[in-house]
């Protein structure tokens, strides 16, 4: 099955929990670092589910987000890291790193999600988590891995009708 048909099949109370899903686990991955980030993430996620209400159907969801990560970290911080033009990881905000990171790992790493669902909810968790320019940066980062995976990967996806700023 392909990527794409496979979110296709989704309905809406699906899309809508992953939706809801990726909101939680970059919450997770802002307390993380917010935490110093010296601890395993799943460690913060245990603590999260002790004192917030997540929808119980959505756990698994998150938790498949930030165990994904957890794996491959330092992969996705290595491709972030090609992708960023005159910046580093580091010196991004907490909240835009979070949202790159969440993701970047979906693009790179979850076959069940097409990239470009992954590249289109961490731009819409930019605009709803991050500062007025961050939409734009995370939208630029994020093509630009995708156009490195796709090229890696031999897919044949149609460029993006954005590019990156500036």
């Amino acid at each position: 099955m392909s990527r794409s048909s496979s979110d296709a099949r989704l309905g809406k109370k699906e899309r809508v929990d992953r939706t809801r899903a990726r909101s939680w686990a970059t919450q997770v991955l802002y307390r993380w670092e917010t935490d110093g980030a010296d601890r395993p993430l799943l460690d913060v996620f245990e603590e999260t589910l002790r004192v917030r209400q997540m929808a119980s159907r959505r756990i698994p969801l998150v938790e498949g987000h930030l165990q994904r990560l957890s794996r491959h970290l330092e992969e996705v911080d290595q491709a972030l890291n090609r992708s960023l033009d005159n910046w580093r990881l580091d010196r991004l905000s907490m909240v835009d790193r979070s949202i790159l990171r969440l993701a970047a790992s979906e693009i790179l790493f979850d076959p069940q999600v097409p990239p470009r669902v992954a590249l289109q909810e961490g731009i819409r968790l930019a605009g709803q988590y991050g500062g007025s320019e961050s939409s734009r940066f995370v939208n630029g980062v994020l093509d630009a891995i995708l156009r490195e995976h796709e090229g890696r990967d031999g897919s044949q996806g149609n460029p993006s009708s954005t590019t990156r700023s500036p």
